[in-house]
């Protein structure tokens, strides 16, 4: 069987440094707030490009926290509107309902997978604070234009960066283009840490003291406490743990490409449509996702035929129960790429042999329409 992402070979490539990381830990006799998350912050600080990172407990939390902190700061109020892409993970979306904003949704390109930018300016309105972009599958959402109308309307840029660490724009790196970002540590991510983990980052000083100061407890001094804050901090094993596989990330981002690369390249089924890339720096690929009509008998195909593939993401966020209010709307872009949907193996310890065992299983799919 081709796993769809195998975590224990990927922790076996890295096993010496991260058995001395988590050890060092271990022996240190400090778990929380420590140097261990000094350093990681530090450099992933560095590597982003961004002034601050925050380390906190989980990517969720990350967005959370940046919301919040907007409304603390004075600069978004309760029942102000965020502007977020129809076809993401729904906690891009969770975490602007939990600040009591209110989601905008917005259908995305079908080249692309992301915000369409072309139908955001028509969703402003006077109660529009920010936009939040969704660097979906690893693919760069930012574009220009995006840029050109948060400056002309005066609103926050934030990037959900849960799937593009090291990705970029024009040389600059996912997570440094806006205000803020959020970033996941979920151990199947491109950087992932051996439990749920996250991060804020940002170079706004007072943006980066405020989420500090929320993500623990809302205290910036000890027994102090500035913010009804929460328990939202990165331990020390996983900070440690992160910092290790940091200084491999690019180099794991290569092997995605190559594999990538030969999926797009080989796969010639007319039944399947392929991403389109044009531009190789903009796209890490956490997620390889391909799309047909015929999308769960292909999946039932491929792992009768030993290739295990998993749906991002069955049901859109306006289909779910939990945001009823929505499941009247018709979002025909966003539910097609539901429908059709379906991810193939994609991780940064496949061989050539397993790549090419995928293609030719696809390509030796047959399906009467």
């Amino acid at each position: 069987m081709i796993k769809f992402l195998d975590l224990q070979k990927i922790t076996q490539k890295y096993s010496d440094e991260i058995h001395e990381a988590v050890n060092r830990v271990v022996d240190s006799g400090w778990y929380l707030q420590g140097k261990e998350n000094e350093t990681f912050e530090m450099n992933y600080a560095q590597y982003i490009g961004t002034k601050y990172t925050i380390g906190c407990a989980n990517g969720l939390d990350a967005l959370i926290l940046i919301f919040r902190a907007y409304i603390e700061m004075g600069i978004m109020d309760p029942g102000d509107e965020v502007i977020v892409p129809a076809n993401t993970y729904i906690a891009s979306i969770l975490a602007i309902s939990e600040n009591g904003l209110k989601p905008v949704l917005v259908e995305p390109s079908f080249e692309t997978y992301q915000i369409d930018d072309s139908k955001i300016e028509e969703v402003i309105t006077a109660r529009t604070k920010a936009i939040l972009i969704v660097h979906l599958y690893g693919q760069c959402a930012y574009t220009d234009k995006i840029g050109e109308l948060c400056k002309k309307y005066n609103l926050k840029l934030v990037e959900d960066n849960a799937q593009a660490h090291g990705c970029k724009f024009n040389g600059r790196k996912t997570g440094s283009l806006g205000d803020a970002a959020g970033h996941s540590f979920y151990p199947g991510k491109n950087l992932g840490a051996f439990g749920d983990a996250g991060a804020v980052t940002t170079s706004d000083d007072e943006l980066a003291k405020a989420v500090r100061a929320m993500a623990n407890y809302g205290s910036q001094k000890k027994y102090v406490f500035k913010y009804c804050g929460r328990n939202s901090r990165l331990d020390e094993v996983q900070a440690a743990v992160l910092d290790v596989k940091l200084k491999h990330l690019d180099e794991d981002i290569t092997i995605r490409k190559k594999v990538a690369k030969y999926y797009i390249e080989h796969i010639t089924n007319p039944q399947i449509i392929l991403p389109i890339i044009k531009n190789w720096d903009a796209h890490v690929f956490h997620i390889f996702t391909i799309r047909t009509n015929k999308r769960d008998e292909l999946q039932k195909y491929l792992l009768d035929n030993g290739v295990q593939t998993i749906i991002h993401y069955p049901i859109p966020p306006h289909k779910q129960e939990c945001y009823k209010e929505w499941n009247h709307l018709t979002l025909s872009i966003t539910e097609k790429i539901h429908n059709e949907e379906l991810s193939l193996p994609m991780s940064p310890v496949m061989t050539e042999e397993e790549a090419k065992k995928v293609v030719e299983v696809i390509d030796n799919w047959k399906c009467e329409n």
